[in-house]
């Protein structure tokens, strides 16, 4: 069988990774959800422009306020990373160099999430 994509493959949107159309939706609806999960936040910090740190973590112990918090991070961040990987799968083109890329990328996702998550909640639970 050849390596040459199949009628039914240019149709599916299945390019040579068999994942181009699901990355497509995944960016798609990350992005659907940071728009009134940005509206939120751009909202809450506005209002919290001038205030001292003991109102911002008053704002944040409140549970609404983390969980949407902790909504906007997790969804900032999947999207980010969805950005990031197209952009390494189409401007890099050693393989050693886009296998590094993605593991560093990833490996920075995993660390700027868990740390802001771990913030949040100790700040929630506080």
């Amino acid at each position: 069988m050849s390596t040459a994509q199949t009628p039914l493959h240019k149709v599916q949107g299945m390019g040579s990774s068999h994942s181009g159309t699901g990355h497509f939706w995944h960016e798609r609806l990350t992005a659907v959800a940071l728009i009134p999960l940005s509206l939120w936040f751009a909202y809450a910090m506005l209002g919290l422009a001038g205030t001292n740190e003991v109102t911002a973590l008053q704002f944040l112990a409140h549970p609404w306020n983390a969980l949407l918090m902790g909504a906007f991070v997790c969804f900032a961040l999947w999207h980010t990373y969805l950005g990031l990987q197209v952009v390494v799968d189409d401007y890099v083109h050693t393989a050693g160099s886009k296998i590094f890329l993605l593991i560093l990328i990833r490996l920075s996702i995993i660390a700027a999430g868990a740390t802001s998550l771990f913030a949040i909640v100790r700040i929630a639970v506080s």
